[in-house]
């Protein structure tokens, strides 16, 4: 881990992020708001754009969250590129950032299906008869409306998906690192504590806390998919085994 370098792909991928958080801010000050037109609505939502997808993931919600998400990119993407080569490295990286959303989208059509009846168009309807000062709380309870409000028109944001995908890729190919956690005065073996944090989050995301305004199921999206990669490619390429 005292190695750590910065290839090509990991590298642009920090500036470009750094680039689109400073441009969240400049841009705002002249009447734009770049999260609303590059983070990622649900498909259904009026503002669903089809750049969307890959935009998102270059977007953050703040300070913090960029810091560790790009913390994250530099400690154990410099690592993975290296083994895996720049080509293969940003297939995974994109791929497991739509993986994210994808199950995301997935869960949020479930949520506009329970109300709705459908994950498409009636959504939409409803809530314009709210705005439009329809509201009939017999189609519509106060919580149906919040529900359906978020998910039509909150924004993902974040690199959060593509970082759990090389967190889980990480632990697999490299079980036995010794990590540091913050609270943990000791370290703690890769192969341990990311699956602890991976049902950490499916336990955040099923139990959905009111307030709770993170993605849970991207970063479960992101980490299956992670998962599924790093099977079919370590069963290809035997030679990886070399470097264990």
């Amino acid at each position: 881990m005292n190695q750590i370098h910065l290839p090509p792909i990991v590298k642009n991928l920090l500036i470009i992020n750094v680039l689109f958080f400073v441009a969240t801010f400049v841009m705002a000050d002249g009447g734009v708001n770049l999260t609303t037109l590059l983070g990622a609505y649900y498909f259904d939502s009026p503002n669903f754009r089809i750049w969307q997808p890959i935009t998102y993931m270059f977007m953050h919600g703040g300070f913090t969250h960029i810091l560790f998400n790009m913390f994250a990119l530099y400690m154990f993407g410099g690592i993975l590129e290296t083994r895996w080569g720049s080509k293969r490295f940003i297939n995974f990286y994109l791929i497991t950032g739509l993986g994210a959303l994808g199950l995301q989208w997935a869960v949020q059509a479930f949520e506009v299906y329970q109300i709705t009846g459908s994950p498409v168009n009636q959504g939409a309807v409803l809530l314009k008869s709210l705005a439009e000062g329809m509201y009939n709380p017999a189609l519509l309870s106060e919580v149906q409306a919040s529900t359906l409000h978020g998910v039509y028109f909150t924004p993902m944001v974040g690199a959060s998906g593509a970082i759990f995908g090389l967190l889980v890729a990480f632990g697999m190919l490299y079980p036995n690192t010794e990590l540091y956690i913050m609270f943990i005065p000791v370290p703690v073996k890769a192969k341990y504590i990311i699956p602890v944090y991976i049902v950490l989050e499916l336990f955040l995301g099923v139990a959905s806390f009111q307030g709770d305004s993170v993605a849970h199921y991207a970063h479960l999206g992101g980490a299956l998919l992670g998962f599924i990669l790093v099977k079919l490619w370590k069963d290809k390429n035997t030679y990886y085994d070399y470097y264990e």
